[in-house]
């Protein structure tokens, strides 16, 4: 059969499994997945059935499961059952069928794939689903991965059918009279894939009835753009990236601005970190402004700095508070030790190191409090005269969002902030001319 010796030749081409490996085949029980099973046992190739009954149509889904696990037999290979209840996961998670379906469908096939030692997934999308796919991401809008559709190998996920057009699949199943099942809802045109499969691409067809190899063409074409961005991209990074810490980086601001093209490049920088093209044309818009401005994926922040970008991760966890006691001589806030003790202001000597803090002990009213800095905390920074908002003195010390979370605030019972660990006292809790007793607090790491 010439279907099958293609097949093992575009397996070995790009490289999709060994022969010696073992894949799970997802089988719907359409004309696809069947002849992907049906040409699997005919080349010798170590597989099992898999079947997603996501209880949507009734009996036709419980014919579909028997007709997958009669397959299964016939060809004396495990078969792997799940049935879902796919309209309330839709429900639950505010998405389409269609998407909860997909989720469900590639998370369990992964729970078994994991599970039964398979190295590999296999779906029998064909070269016509490629035109669908390409065809609806140019209509919602996509990057160059979108143009491309979908490829023949993505991690564990195979598409060994990629080789053949919907035409051929159906001229193969007819000639060899394999049997089937027909999904009924693959004629309604309410969903968008079938709209486009049923009426826009046999007018494009009767324009070009080569439509399959020239967008199989077309797709190789940008496959390849794509890793030539990529491969642009990574020399970027490295260059302008510099590291400051673990999931902190440093960007010339100066050195972005010279990128072209430059939203296709910031994208390409800033996408895997979660930002979205219109935050990062935000990004672009504001980063000639005043410093101090802050853009936020779900997992990273971007901070405009004097010249610089600041990218760092966001943690959200807050150590818990701390109380220090006038009796106390040490405590651990958030995995840091500090001593502490009070001694005359006879025996005082003054200290610029930034981690002691040396305060004047009968204005400060116990317990103290250690915690984390929040939104709207305020203090007097020791040599000014009036208060300032801790956000603008992290902005002013260049410190990330993510290193605000590991600074100690040492709260006094008044609720006035007299230290930021590390890093300044409040000028109103400075020794003075007055003072007779010192309480000194060391940062020891």
């Amino acid at each position: 059969m010439e279907a099958l010796s293609q097949l093992q030749s575009f397996i070995k081409q790009h490289a999709l499994f060994l022969k010696e490996e073992s894949v799970l085949l997802a089988v719907s029980a359409g004309r696809d997945s069947v002849l992907m099973a049906r040409l699997f046992k005919a080349a010798g190739y170590r597989f099992g059935i898999a079947h997603c009954n996501f209880n949507l149509r009734a009996k036709e889904s419980e014919q579909d499961e028997r007709f997958a696990e009669e397959l299964a037999d016939e060809l004396e290979v495990p078969f792997y059952i799940h049935r879902f209840d796919t309209l309330e996961y839709a429900s639950a998670n505010h998405i389409s069928v269609q998407m909860a379906a997909r989720d469900l469908r590639y998370e369990w096939l992964e729970k078994i794939r994991s599970e039964f030692d398979y190295q590999y997934i296999a779906v029998a999308h064909h070269q016509n689903d490629v035109i669908e796919t390409m065809l609806l991401n140019l209509t919602r809008g996509t990057g160059i991965s979108g143009l491309h559709g979908i490829l023949p190998k993505n991690g564990k996920l195979i598409r060994p059918l990629l080789y053949l057009s919907r035409d051929e699949i159906d001229e193969l199943v007819k000639r060899e009279a394999y049997t089937y099942r027909e999904d009924s809802s693959n004629l309604s045109v309410k969903y968008s894939r079938n709209k486009l499969r049923l009426e826009v691409i046999p007018v494009l067809k009767e324009l070009n009835p080569a439509l399959e190899q020239t967008f199989e063409a077309n797709r190789k074409r940008f496959a390849e753009l794509e890793v030539l961005l990529n491969l642009r991209v990574q020399e970027i990074k490295e260059r302008l990236f510099t590291r400051l810490a673990d999931d902190e980086f440093e960007i010339s601001i100066a050195e972005l601005k010279h990128l072209n093209p430059l939203n296709t490049l910031l994208y390409g920088l800033f996408h895997p970190y979660g930002f979205t093209e219109t935050v990062l044309n935000d990004l672009a818009q504001a980063w000639d402004g005043k410093p101090g401005k802050v853009f936020n994926s779900a997992t990273y922040q971007l901070l405009l700095d004097r010249g610089h970008i600041i990218l760092s991760r966001i943690n959200e966890d807050n150590a818990e508070d701390v109380l220090l006691k006038s009796t106390s001589t040490a405590c651990i806030w958030n995995k840091q030790k500090f001593e502490c003790k009070i001694v005359p202001v006879s025996q005082f000597e003054l200290s610029k190191n930034e981690n002691i803090a040396q305060l004047d002990y009968d204005k400060l009213s116990f317990p103290l409090t250690f915690r984390s800095w929040k939104n709207g905390d305020h203090f007097q920074p020791l040599g000014l005269k009036q208060k300032k908002k801790l956000s603008d003195f992290f902005v002013d010390k260049k410190i990330s969002l993510n290193h605000k979370k590991d600074i100690g605030v040492l709260e006094n019972s008044n609720g006035d902030i007299v230290w930021l660990a590390g890093l300044r006292i409040d000028e109103r809790y400075k020794i003075s001319p007055n003072t007779k007793k010192v309480f000194i607090l060391e940062q020891l790491n």
